[in-house]
């Protein structure tokens, strides 16, 4: 069972080695897709014996479906530059590779982290994630900027494990990552051909709040729980606003 692991980047100076570093022990070649970064990502993937492409960004749908192509292996481990292999799941990856593989492509959960803290409910926990698959088994897909990866077919498999994502920072950092990626998944709806519907930006946004919060028990996490919670319901109402004006 050979292993690519695959990795879209911008800019990600500061956490791809850590990224790479978690990589290495259960993946026979590194690859980096980069969007022609201005800081040192290319020169740090290479450092850590990564194949490196550079290539413009078209969107994370398209850039990640390149990726995929690209790589040499049959099995291709997607992780975004600020994520890394928890130890677990990277004995568990290490175990499948000894056996034979049951199915196509294999899920494990995303911990998050925020502000510092690591997120342990609400909608952000367990956020399981189908990112190990056979490279012709599936493609991307989702709205930008929400992409997610789909098997043509067949049963999907479950790792033990966690993928650590070192996520915001700050709830300013937040607000502007909520600013950006509001206007792109209007822009993709709009492509899509999807109208504005004024009761959506209403309700919503409450589904949202109260589906993470209280639901999912959010606020198990305290005030970032809370924090998170709202914010993500602003950004539901603030992608509908767009969509609204385009």
């Amino acid at each position: 069972m050979k292993i690519s692991g695959v990795i879209i980047t911008f800019n990600e100076e500061e956490k791809l080695e850590k990224c790479l570093n978690s990589l290495q022990s259960v993946c026979d070649e590194l690859l980096v897709v980069d969007s022609f970064s201005t800081d040192r990502t290319k020169a740090i993937a290479e450092k850590m014996g990564a194949r490196v492409i550079q290539r413009p960004f078209l969107g994370h749908i398209e850039q990640k479906n390149f990726a995929k192509e690209q790589a040499a292996g049959p099995w291709v481990l997607s992780l975004d530059a600020d994520e890394a292999l928890s130890p677990e799941l990277i004995t568990s990856i290490q175990k499948l590779k000894s056996e034979k593989p049951e199915f196509q492509g294999y899920r494990f959960n995303r911990l998050n982290k925020y502000c510092g803290r690591y997120i342990k409910h609400g909608n952000w926990y367990p956020d399981r994630k189908l990112r190990l698959w056979l490279r012709d088994a599936g493609q991307w897909t989702g709205e930008n900027p929400h992409d997610r990866f789909e098997l043509y077919k067949g049963e999907v498999g479950f790792l033990k494990g966690d993928l650590l994502h070192d996520t915001i920072q700050s709830k300013e950092e937040h607000l502007v990552v909520i600013r950006k990626y509001a206007l792109i998944a209007a822009k993709a709806l709009h492509q899509k051909g999807k109208k504005n519907k004024a009761w959506k930006r209403f309700v919503s946004p409450f589904a949202e709040f109260f589906g993470g919060y209280i639901f999912r028990m959010g606020f198990l996490d305290g005030a970032l729980g809370f924090q998170i919670s709202y914010l993500s319901a602003y950004a539901t109402w603030l992608k509908y606003w767009q969509l609204s004006k385009l």
